[in-house]
């Protein structure tokens, strides 16, 4: 009979794999990527939003000039736009010319909540025509409008930078890194209208979960009140209310910093995320894999909740292999494993371990992804599956 490794905590369980030619492998408890119990707690600031202080968006049209031959090439669009601009100046023409020095772009931003008059940040600028590339260009002068179109929240110019280049010869022959057709004019963006943020709400404040979850959200309304007794009530998953105290009333800020500061831990949701292109499997700590045997290929999977029992085949001479000191946690035998049915129904097992096993028998990505959804379809798998 297998004995239990004292030196693994008895609230993981085991893990028993088995090829089909009867060797029975114990492998030892791996970590995967996996959010570790140590993580307690995380300021309120960080867990939520409050209702009312929002980024708003905004975009405008524009053109940006000085591209060497690289912008649009005979676009309806861009000349209307480089001779409204002309116009502007107090220019008059009838036509634009065919340099390629131009290319009209989509201008875009986020005003962040409490964004004052004259605040800088960065706006995006995008092709819409058939530019090469904006390397090297500015931004001439944007107006940028809301959902209304009709107020300008922001204007934007400045030099566009961009993150790749192109290029190119007379022979045809073309090379581009990454994507020069989208860059940033950073702090090219100027506000020029406040947008207004209501925060306060008959005396009282939403603190709105980025990850709604009930636990969560009453966890965090127990913390707030033993700070501010009698103030907050989770009012659902995903929000808070919280009333201001009387020594906060009309001091938001100074009641934001104090209990933005609060630590609460938050709940994190059964999860395990398998990306097949990067060969990545991240899974959550809460993730639990009931009693259940999986075959593919030439590898028999036997998930259990306890150490089982292995009856030695004949002429193994009745040997069973203990692994002693550092090596404890693994233990090669030849042997049979005993059925499912009496391994503890209640019992689970971790999917960091399943994952670092089939890793160690040298399984691929696509191959454990495969293996986890059929655990997943069997009723198995107690945590959501994400594979992209």
């Amino acid at each position: 009979m297998l004995r239990k490794n004292p030196g693994i905590n008895a609230l993981l369980p085991s893990l028993i794999l088995s090829e089909v030619k009867s060797l029975i492998i114990l492998l030892p408890l791996c970590v995967l990527l996996a959010v570790p119990s140590s993580l307690d707690a995380a300021r309120i600031k960080d867990l939520t939003d409050v209702r009312g202080s929002r980024s708003n968006q905004i975009r405008g049209y524009g053109i940006v000039t000085g591209l060497n031959g690289q912008g649009d090439s005979r676009i309806e669009y861009t000349e209307l736009g480089i001779l409204n601009a002309l116009e502007n100046f107090g220019i008059r023409a009838d036509k634009a010319d065919k340099s390629r020095n131009i290319a009209a772009v989509i201008v875009t931003a986020d005003i962040g909540p409490f964004a004052k008059e004259g605040t800088r940040m960065d706006v995006t600028v995008s092709s819409i025509g058939n530019a090469d590339s904006l390397q090297g260009g500015i931004l001439l002068q944007t107006p940028l409008f809301g959902p209304d179109n009709k107020t300008a929240y922001a204007v934007a110019q400045g030099a566009v930078s961009v993150g790749g280049l192109s290029a190119g010869n007379a022979g045809g022959a073309n090379v581009q890194v990454n994507h020069p057709t989208v860059g940033i004019v950073s702090n090219g963006g100027i506000v020029e209208v406040e947008v207004e943020s209501n925060v306060v709400q008959g005396n009282s404040i939403d603190l709105l979960l980025r990850s709604p979850d009930s636990g969560t959200a009453v966890k965090m309304a127990d913390a707030i009140n033993l700070l501010f007794p009698a103030t907050s009530l989770a009012t659902d998953s995903g929000v808070v209310n919280v009333n201001l105290p009387p020594q906060y009333r009309g001091q938001l800020t100074n009641f934001l910093a104090a209990i933005g500061e609060i630590d609460v831990k938050p709940e994190v949701p059964a999860r395990v995320i398998i990306n097949e292109r990067t060969g990545t499997i991240v899974a959550t700590e809460n993730v639990r894999i009931s009693p259940v045997a999986v075959s593919n290929s030439n590898i028999t999977i036997f998930l259990n909740p306890t150490t089982g029992v292995s009856q030695p085949l004949p002429f193994s001479q009745g040997a069973t292999t203990i692994l002693e000191g550092e090596n404890a946690e693994l233990i090669e035998e030849i042997g049979r494993f005993e059925t499912l049915e009496e391994l503890d129904p209640q019992g689970a097992s971790t999917v960091n371990d399943l994952a670092s096993a089939l890793n160690k028998l040298g399984l691929t990505t696509r191959e454990m992804a495969s293996i986890l959804q059929s655990i997943k379809n069997a009723g198995a798998l107690q945590a959501e599956l994400i594979i992209n």
